[in-house]
């Protein structure tokens, strides 16, 4: 079998996406092939984490007893074992989630996985990194995530996804970059948009905080 580099391996309760407040296992590998300016997992984004089998990861979300686990980061996706991982998930009866930046072709890797990709916006310094075939591999059970800052961002992802036609393809998700973007102001700019789109705050931020590790 691979091997993966993790940064660590818990469980919690699912804190964003459409499936927020379930409990899941989260496999986060350690690496990225970005530097976002609002990272919230810097310390995975910027570590070479443990060395570990994919099996050994496999036993270790299964022993952990919930029937939801997230490949997360970093960015996973650019690990060598991020397929057979995720195969390897999927194919041990897990639902399996897969958050990723999008600069990776999604085509590489199992597709009985929902993924849950981050577009990213000009306030992360990023805009402009996502892999053009994406769009095209975007499924009804995917989800399409924009990280705003600011008001800009935010029209600058509506625009994206009008000329896209994003909200047709996949869910699509706001979320406000935690301590920057007020709640209120985002939910104003969304509900006056007209999108086919919700609210995305993070849940385990609001339960434990927004510094805490391993949550």
């Amino acid at each position: 079998m691979s091997v993966i580099r993790v940064s660590e391996i818990f469980l919690s309760i699912q804190g964003e996406s459409t499936h927020a407040g379930r409990p899941c296992v989260f496999i986060r590998l350690a690496g990225c092939n970005l530097d976002c300016a609002y990272c919230d997992t810097g310390y995975a984004a910027k570590s070479a984490g443990e060395p570990m089998e994919v099996s050994a990861a496999l036993d270790k979300a299964l022993a952990l007893r919930a029937p939801l686990v997230e490949v997360t980061g970093g960015e996973p996706l650019i690990q060598p074992g991020a397929a057979e991982l995720i195969k390897a998930l999927l194919d041990a009866g897990l639902e399996t989630l897969v958050e990723t930046n999008g600069t990776v072709d999604l085509s590489r890797f199992d597709r009985r996985a929902k993924y849950i990709v981050d577009i990213k916006t000009p306030g992360s310094g990023s805009a402009g990194s996502f892999h053009e075939a994406n769009y095209g591999m975007l499924r009804p059970g995917d989800e399409v995530k924009f990280v705003v800052s600011s008001r800009e961002d935010f029209q600058w992802a509506a625009a994206l996804c009008r000329e896209r036609g994003i909200p047709d393809k996949a869910i699509v998700l706001f979320s406000p970059v935690w301590g920057k973007t007020d709640f209120a102001e985002l939910a104003d700019w969304l509900l006056a948009s007209g999108l086919n789109a919700r609210m995305n705050l993070q849940l385990h931020k609001i339960i434990w905080g927004g510094e805490a590790k391993g949550v």
